[in-house]
């Protein structure tokens, strides 16, 4: 594709002055676990590890996700598993990610620090499945599952960025999406187009969990705070799915990082990718589905989202950029269609898959977000900066944002900033004020 170059669009933007920026901080109470390791063994503790002879093997099925313990949390499943005298080994559990190849969900999974070393066990990637049930396209299981003797699943439990429900992401979904590899997620994905999410993902898991050769033991859930800390890790035995798992989405619900205003006229986004949300970036923060058949949430509302990169872990897996009306050409460039394409055809979240408006460099996007949102002025315009949708603690805000938060509890303001571009790179310069 040719993008007309920085003068061309620079002739049509004209000189575009842009407000001062603050520094807003969120602070609320949060809980956190001190010892994660810990917790994560008394987790296996909690499910049903009798019924297995010595010497079982035992797949655990870990995902793509960027959560924060994830290392210590999955090290310390499988050195448990093994101390009870069982033969642990990894699966990756995440579908059609990683390009639907089990080289891309190995390096996925390195990408994480999940690797053969860190976790002492082997990692069997292979994206062979079999069929366990009949429900649409069939009920599918990781081939290398179904020849252990028994699974799990470990993940964190928080709200999907498709739907809403009883169970959203988190033990259920993995198992019923992430261990069917590829054409398990499509089978869901289809069901869920006609029944709706909860519905095929619970079905699928409870056909999983009554006709799996392998026994289905259950999972170690991680929830986590505001801030992204490990809040809970807690075992849930299969037969107790999902109606655990509700009451920890509750938990990760009332805990979940969110935006401090709910009307916005530019988000920008340093970075999306596929370990920050399945979507990039995660809709709840940014009030964007961008699925066929759902309507977007009520808030926040924002006008235009700029992204301006994709993380390093995400190699190149964009998917989800199509929720962001403006970006980069050096965005595009590094985007790896394959794997936004496994993504996209296998879910049917075509236009999250879309390319948006790409212009030259990071100033030139955010001049034409603050000038086709409406009417700009700015120093009324409310334009919030954020790293990624996971890391909401601390964001750069313009200057009316920052004096509505001077004038609510739970928000810290300090500093004021320039924004400035180097070499076609946004940064911000400590403004002195009197």
């Amino acid at each position: 594709m040719e993008f007309p170059d920085a003068e061309a669009v620079s002739e049509i933007l004209g000189d575009v002055a842009f407000p001062a920026f603050a520094t807003v901080r969120q602070t609320p109470e949060t809980e956190r676990i001190a010892d994660v390791p810990a917790a994560a063994r008394e987790a296996v503790d909690s499910l049903p590890l009798d019924s297995l002879a010595m010497g079982a093997s035992v797949a655990v099925g870990l995902g793509s996700r960027g959560i924060t313990s994830v290392v210590p949390v999955a090290s310390a499943v499988v050195t448990d598993l093994r101390a009870r005298g069982f033969e642990p080994f990894v699966v990756p559990a995440m579908g059609s990610h990683g390009g639907a190849t089990a080289e891309g969900q190995a390096r996925t999974l390195d990408s994480l620090g999940l690797t053969e070393t860190t976790l002492g066990c082997p990692i069997d990637a292979r994206m062979e499945t079999i069929t366990v049930g009949e429900s649409g396209r069939g009920v599918h299981l990781a081939r290398s599952v179904a020849a252990a003797d028994a699974f799990l699943v470990v993940n964190r439990v928080k709200p999907h960025t498709n739907f809403t429900g009883d169970v959203e992401s988190g033990l259920c979904k993995m198992t019923a999406i992430g261990l069917g590899k590829r054409p398990g997620a499509a089978a869901v994905h289809e069901r869920a187009a006609d029944d709706g999410y909860v519905p095929a993902i619970v079905e699928t898991m409870e056909t999983i969990r009554a006709e799996s050769p392998a026994t289905f033991l259950g999972g170690v859930a991680v929830v986590e705070n505001f801030t992204e800390e490990t809040a809970q890790v807690a075992g849930v035995p299969a037969d107790a799915l999902p109606d655990a798992e509700t009451r920890l989405l509750d938990a990760a619900r009332e805990a979940m990082a969110t935006l401090p205003f709910s009307d916005l006229d530019v988000l920008v986004v340093e970075e999306i990718g596929k370990d920050v949300s399945g979507t990039g970036m995660d809709t709840n923060v940014v009030g964007r589905y961008g699925v066929l058949g759902s309507d977007d949430p009520d808030a926040p509302r924002v006008d235009r989202i700029v992204a301006l990169g994709l993380t390093e872990a995400t190699h190149g897996n964009g998917h989800g950029i199509g929720l962001a009306d403006l970006t980069t050409t050096d965005v595009v460039d590094s985007l790896d269609l394959s794997q936004m394409y496994a993504n996209g055809l296998t879910s049917g979240s075509l236009s999250r898959d879309a390319i948006p408006v790409a212009l030259p460099t990071a100033e030139l996007a955010l001049a034409a977000a603050c000038t086709t949102a409406g009417r700009y002025d700015p120093e009324t315009a409310r334009i919030a900066w954020i790293r990624d949708t996971s890391h909401l603690g601390g964001l750069r805000v313009s200057e009316a944002l920052a004096e509505e938060a001077r004038e609510r509890d739970g928000l810290a303001v300090d500093g004021s900033w320039r924004l400035a571009f180097e070499e076609g790179a946004a940064t911000f310069e400590r403004r002195e004020t009197p």
